[in-house]
C-alpha cells in the first residue's frame, strides 16, 4: 500500500467531515420531511388507521435489509460508491412514492418506503465512513460530528411539510406527496456531496487496477469470518450489543410515549415537545459524547449510556405506575436520547477499532442491520405490550433488553482479562 502524507490525510479528513455533514444534514431532511405526512398517506391510501403505522415499519425493515448490501458494496468497491447508491435508492423510492399516490396503488406506496429506507442505512453507515481517514485519537469525535449533522435535518424536516403541501398543490399532486417532492431535491443534493469523498485508507485488489481507476478499494473479508471476528473480539462484541439494544429500547419506547400521552389526556402540542426534546438529546449532544470516547474510553461512555438509559425507563415505570406528568416524561425522553447517543458513539467506536481492517466494514453493516432489524421487531411488539400492560410493560421489556446489554459487557470484559487480550475498551491507550 503507497505511503501517504500526514498533510494529505488531514486534508482528506477534513474534505470527507463536510461532505459526510452535508449529506446527513439534506438526507436529515428528506427523511424527517417524508416521515411526517408517511402515517397520514399510508391510512388515506388504504382507509385503514392499523396501517399508518406500516409506512414507518416498511422503511425500518428497508434500511435492515438494505445496511449489509450497502456494506458489501463498500467492500467491493468503496464507501464513496455505497453511499451514493444508498441515497440514489432512497431519492428513488421517493419518486416511487409520489407515484404511488398519484395513481392511488397502497403496494407501490409500501414498496417505496421500504427503498425510502436506504437513506437511513446510508446515514448510518455515514457514521463509519467518518472513521476511514480519521486519526485513530479522533475517532470518536469525527462520528459524533457527523451524527450531529442530523439534528438539523430532523428539526427542519417536520416543519417543511406545509410548504410541501403547497408545493404539491402547485405542481398538481396530492398536496400530501408534495412533502416526498422535497425529499427528492435534497437526497439529489446528498448523492453529490458523498461524491465528493475522497478515500485513503482503503487498500486496492492490485496496484495496477488502483492506478486505473484512481478509486483504491477495501480489502474484501473472507467468506463467514464476519461473525468469527466479532466472537474472537469482546470488545466488538461488547461495541455491537450496546448499538443493536440501545436502538431497540429507544425506538420501543419512543413510539408507544405518544399513545402513553395520548391515553392520559395529553394533548399534540405537547406531544410535540416532547419528541423535540427527545430529538436533540438524540443528536444534540453527540460531540460531547465523541469527545468523551476520545477521552477517557468507549467502555466507560458505553456504561453512561446504559445508566442514562436506566434513568429514563425508571422515570417511565414511575409514570406508568401512577399519574402521568408531561415534565417527567419530557424529562424521561430527553434522558432516553442521551443514552441512545452515548451507546451508539461509543458501541460503533468499538466496532472500528476493535476490528481488523479485512472484517471491519462487513461488521458495521451488520450492525446497522441489527440495529433496524431488532428495531422493527421489538416495536412491532410494542403495540400489543401496550395495550395489554399499558406503558408499564414497554418499560419493563425495555429493562430486559438492557440488562442483556450489561450481563453480556461484564463477561466480555472477564473473558478479556481471562485472556489478557489487549482492547481499548478496558485500557485508554491513546497514541
Amino acid at each position: 500500500m503507497p505511503r501517504v502524507s500526514t498533510a494529505a490525510t488531514r486534508s482528506v479528513f477534513r474534505r470527507n467531515q463536510w461532505a459526510l455533514s452535508l449529506a446527513q444534514l439534506f438526507s436529515g431532511i428528506g427523511i424527517a420531511t417524508g416521515f411526517a405526512v408517511g402515517g397520514i398517506l399510508a391510512e388515506r391510501l388504504t382507509g385503514r388507521t392499523e396501517f399508518a403505522g406500516f409506512a414507518q415499519t416498511a422503511s425500518i425493515l428497508g434500511a435492515g435489509i438494505l445496511a449489509v448490501p450497502l456494506a458489501r458494496l463498500a467492500v467491493r468497491r468503496s464507501r464513496r460508491l455505497a453511499l451514493s447508491c444508498g441515497y440514489t435508492l432512497a431519492l428513488a423510492g421517493a419518486l416511487l412514492i409520489v407515484g404511488a399516490v398519484t395513481i392511488g396503488i397502497d403496494f407501490l406506496f409500501f414498496v417505496g418506503m421500504g427503498c425510502f429506507g436506504a437513506a437511513t442505512a446510508a446515514g448510518l453507515q455515514s457514521r463509519y465512513a467518518a472513521t476511514d481517514s480519521a486519526p485513530e485519537h479522533l475517532k470518536g469525535s469525527a462520528m459524533s460530528v457527523v451524527v450531529w449533522a442530523t439534528t438539523i435535518g430532523s428539526v427542519v424536516g417536520p416543519n417543511l411539510s406545509e410548504p410541501g403541501a403547497r408545493l404539491g398543490q402547485a405542481l398538481g399532486i396530492d398536496p400530501l406527496s408534495g412533502p416526498f417532492v422535497i425529499s427528492i431535491v435534497v437526497f439529489a443534493l446528498a448523492v453529490l456531496c458523498v461524491l465528493c469523498m475522497r478515500t485513503l485508507t482503503t487498500v486496492p485488489h492490485s496496484s495496477a487496477e488502483a492506478e486505473a481507476s484512481g478509486t483504491p478499494r477495501l480489502a474484501s473479508a473472507r467468506r463467514g469470518g464476519t461473525w468469527r471476528a466479532i466472537r474472537r473480539s469482546p470488545g466488538a462484541l461488547k461495541g455491537l450489543l450496546s448499538v443493536v439494544t440501545g436502538h431497540m429500547i429507544m425506538v420501543s419506547t419512543m413510539v408507544m410515549t405518544p399513545l402513553h400521552m395520548d391515553h392520559h389526556g395529553l394533548g399534540l402540542e405537547l406531544i410535540g415537545i416532547t419528541i423535540g426534546g427527545h430529538i436533540l438529546g438524540m443528536y444534540g449532544l453527540s460531540p460531547f459524547f465523541g469527545l468523551l470516547t476520545d477521552r477517557f474510553s468507549a467502555s466507560a461512555v458505553i456504561a453512561l449510556g446504559q445508566a442514562l438509559f436506566a434513568v429514563s425507563l425508571t422515570l417511565g415505570l414511575i409514570d406508568a405506575l401512577g399519574e402521568s406528568s408531561f415534565v417527567r416524561l419530557s424529562i424521561a425522553l430527553f434522558v432516553l436520547g442521551l443514552g441512545w447517543s452515548a451507546c451508539l458513539i461509543a458501541g460503533s467506536t468499538l466496532l472500528t477499532t476493535e476490528i481488523d481492517d479485512e472484517h471491519r466494514v462487513p461488521v458495521q453493516g451488520l450492525s446497522d442491520a441489527g440495529m433496524n432489524f431488532g428495531a422493527a421487531g421489538l416495536a412491532a411488539l410494542a403495540g400489543p405490550l401496550l395495550a395489554l400492560g399499558g406503558f408499564a410493560w414497554i418499560t419493563a421489556v425495555g429493562f430486559v433488553v438492557l440488562a442483556v446489554a450489561v450481563v453480556v459487557g461484564i463477561r466480555a470484559r472477564r473473558r478479556s482479562q481471562h485472556t489478557g487480550e489487549p482492547a481499548e475498551m478496558w485500557n485508554n491507550q491513546r497514541p
